[in-house]
């Protein structure tokens, strides 16, 4: 079994935090948002709620095999009023979890610790495309 570091397991199990906040307000939105542009996009962040999900629980099996315990708070979760707002924060959230994912990714490397490794640089293309995604919604509102 590989041995984490004190600092990766706290940084994998705030990344099960973040995962857990943006699955739930993702979730929230799709059910909210209205109109013609809330209706072309509520799909998409649907998909984005579920793969974010996913994502926490693929952290949560690894740290849990590092020997730690996965949390089960997630960080506060922002819905939004109108799609603008929830559009910013939503890319707020990626750019955070973009920068997180690179600093897990640097202390696995460092580590020698290849499984987290390859999970989160899978993990870290989805955040990307997520982020992407925001990124050109927030120009067509």
């Amino acid at each position: 079994m590989h041995m984490a570091s004190k600092e990766l397991l706290e940084k994998l199990n705030t990344a099960i935090a973040m995962e857990m906040q943006v699955s739930i307000q993702y979730m929230w939105q799709h059910v909210q948002w209205s109109g013609v542009k809330g209706f072309a996009v509520k799909d998409e962040v649907k998909s984005f709620a579920i793969a974010e999900m996913k994502h926490a629980e693929m952290i949560a099996e690894r740290l849990f095999y590092l020997g730690e315990k996965p949390t089960t708070k997630p960080t506060p979760i922002f819905v939004g009023d109108n799609l603008r707002e929830m559009l910013a924060q939503d890319k707020k959230d990626e750019e955070g979890a973009i920068k997180l994912y690179r600093e897990i990714l640097d202390l696995a490397w460092k580590e020698g610790d290849h499984t987290t490794h390859k999970m989160v640089r899978g993990i870290l293309s989805d955040e990307e495309e997520h982020h992407d995604t925001f990124i050109s919604l927030l120009e067509e509102v």
